[in-house]
């Protein structure tokens, strides 16, 4: 969201006077005007010519997701960088320090006219919109395009010397995936192609499961588990079968696809974009599973009721929990999952859905964050198993969800 407002002339129309420094005062124009352009662009040349001719290295291309789009940076000594996928130039990065291919950090001087590196200098120097992507990922508006900072650790933008790069490109920090995540360490190389460079599904699946397992993966509970989409998707059951698998290291969002009847695909998108992607709720696993499946299935926790924006109640060998929202200040909000006590089920069996409604207002009212909440001791969420709990109770309410309803239109 950006925190600068674009004044409004009386006609309606955003005045943008006044906030355009980037283009005359900067250098940004150059990457900004090559964005979008193929190499043999003028605009491109000029670029390539400001940050000294021939690149000090060109990385070896790379296929990215599936289908597959060619990915490769060229690195210039200058500091700068030009990222092209499919000979398209994707983003423009204005390396401060040095990285493999990059003897030496860009002169930001030279280059912004800015006496230093934090945030508030940098606005003053491009004079134009600023936002957030996130809570650590600053960005400055340039026109279509989007000024990407990135500083140490995802802070220290208040102190000079923490800015680590810059990156220009057509898409938006927080909302859109990317594109130099291409060349992500921990998720940029994980599809397994076989000849002709085709995708090598079970293979891939094999991967993702090893990356999932030692942490450079998460598996979004939200989704069909990785583990059965191939069984899933024989059976032809679902219209698509889709995991969803984040990134740790560039919080890139791997979204596996197994389309009924068609090629499967590996889209590599945001959080934010991820979330709208559309899928069908999951068979019952009677019908598709095998023994072993059937048999675990029936051990896990299970849905049994929701308020929507309310809470769930969820059931696990026995035992009933209620996941209860709860707000923790203007700007947040989370859940406490309770086991409900005797008294609890009594009032429950006698009155139901309207009980459970009664207890989720009184465990909200309650601020279960607070030391001093009667809740917060019972909050299993708080204990050394929250995070299995979380990941079997997002599993559990999956076709129950708010998100879930959008999946299905």
């Amino acid at each position: 969201m950006h925190d600068d407002v674009v004044p409004v002339d009386a006609g309606g129309v955003r005045d943008n006077r006044g906030m355009q420094t980037w283009r005359t005062g900067t250098r940004l124009s150059l990457a900004v005007d090559a964005l979008a352009a193929d190499e043999a662009d003028p605009a491109v040349a000029r670029l390539v010519a400001a940050f000294g001719g021939e690149p000090a290295s060109v990385e070896e291309e790379r296929l990215v997701g599936e289908p597959p789009r060619r990915s490769r940076r060229l690195r210039f000594a200058s500091g700068g960088e030009v990222l092209l996928q499919d000979g398209i130039v994707a983003a423009v990065t204005l390396h401060v320090v040095p990285v493999p291919g990059v003897p030496r950090g860009l002169d930001l001087t030279a280059w912004l006219g800015a006496g230093d590196d934090t945030l508030d200098v940098l606005r003053a120097a491009l004079g134009t919109r600023r936002g957030f992507g996130g809570f650590g990922t600053p960005y400055f508006v340039l026109g279509e395009a989007y000024a990407r900072c990135d500083y140490r650790d995802r802070r220290g933008w208040n102190e000079s010397g923490n800015l680590l790069a810059l990156t220009v490109s057509l898409k938006q920090p927080g909302r859109d995936h990317q594109p130099d995540t291409d060349f992500c360490p921990t998720c940029g190389d994980l599809l397994v192609r076989g000849p002709g460079d085709a995708l090598d599904l079970e293979a891939t699946v094999g991967t993702l499961a090893a990356a999932v397992a030692d942490g450079r993966l998460r598996e979004d509970p939200s989704w069909v588990p990785l583990g059965d989409v191939l069984p899933l998707a024989t059976s032809g059951l679902m219209e698509r079968v889709e995991a969803h698998l984040t990134c740790t290291t560039c919080a890139t969002v791997l979204c596996l696809t197994l389309p009924r009847g068609g090629a499967p695909a590996v889209a590599r998108t945001s959080l934010d974009r991820a979330q709208r992607r559309p899928m069908g709720p999951v068979p019952p696993v009677e019908e598709w599973g095998d023994e072993a499946r059937v048999a675990a299935a029936r051990d896990a926790m299970h849905y049994v009721d929701h308020e929507p924006g309310a809470w769930f109640l969820v059931e696990e060998r026995g035992v009933l929990l209620l996941d209860a929202r709860y707000v923790v200040g203007s700007m947040a909000d989370d859940s406490a999952l309770v086991r409900l006590d005797e008294g609890e089920l009594a009032a429950y069996r006698a009155d139901g859905h309207d009980y459970l409604t009664a207890l989720a207002r009184r465990i909200h009212d309650g601020s279960p964050h607070r030391e001093d909440s009667v809740f917060r001791g019972r909050d299993l969420y708080r204990g050394p198993d929250a995070q299995r709990l979380r990941a079997e109770v997002s599993a559990a309410i999956r076709d129950h969800t708010w998100l879930a309803a959008q999946r299905r239109g």
